[in-house]
């Protein structure tokens, strides 16, 4: 089902004198959304605000010719997701570059955020989330923080519910393992 505000968004987006208030309103509509779905997979603040940022940037030099073939927000969380997808390619051709030992960056970068702590649940969460294959981490997050159906995951990732569904299954199943044995 096509979200009117949305498809008012776009419409406005397009007329010349309103597209920089219509991508202002789209960006408070949708910015937050973004940013945690970015957070949970790159973990760091400010790589979130960089991914965000280069998000936006690539949403506003495409947004003109987006053919409104799926919803608005499956779209953006599409760029979203190929982002961060090709960061963490990065990130991790830097660390085999550096030769390093250290197998879970996202782990040694969550341990030093300054809030966490090793017994609060949602720490252990997050640990456990880290330690997860990138898709299944992907997928997992997706689903159990954003809620999204599979359906819709399904034309973010490009790939079958089936194959969602297992993945989802297999995540939480590694999660719950983690969790019982910290």
């Amino acid at each position: 089902m096509a979200d009117h505000a949305d498809i008012d968004l776009l419409h406005s987006f397009r007329v010349p004198a309103t597209r920089e208030a219509a991508f202002t309103d789209l960006i408070k509509k949708y910015q937050e959304r973004l940013y945690w779905h970015i957070r949970r997979l790159v973990v760091s603040h400010e790589d979130a605000n960089d991914l965000l940022q280069n998000v936006l940037i690539r949403v506003w030099n495409a947004l003109e010719k987006f053919r409104e073939e799926s919803q608005l927000y499956t779209w953006l969380y599409r760029i979203a997701t190929n982002e961060c997808l090709s960061f963490l390619e990065q990130q991790k051709k830097k660390a085999t570059l550096a030769l390093s030992g250290d197998e879970n960056g996202m782990e040694r970068q969550l341990k030093a955020d300054t809030h966490f702590d090793a017994n609060q649940l949602e720490w252990k969460l997050q640990l456990a989330i880290q330690q997860l294959p990138e898709k299944q981490r992907l997928v997992f997050s997706l689903r159990y923080f954003d809620e999204m159906p599979y359906e819709e995951m399904s034309k973010v990732l490009d790939t079958s519910e089936g194959a969602l569904k297992a993945s989802y299954h297999h995540a939480a199943k590694k999660i719950e393992r983690f969790l019982l044995d910290h």
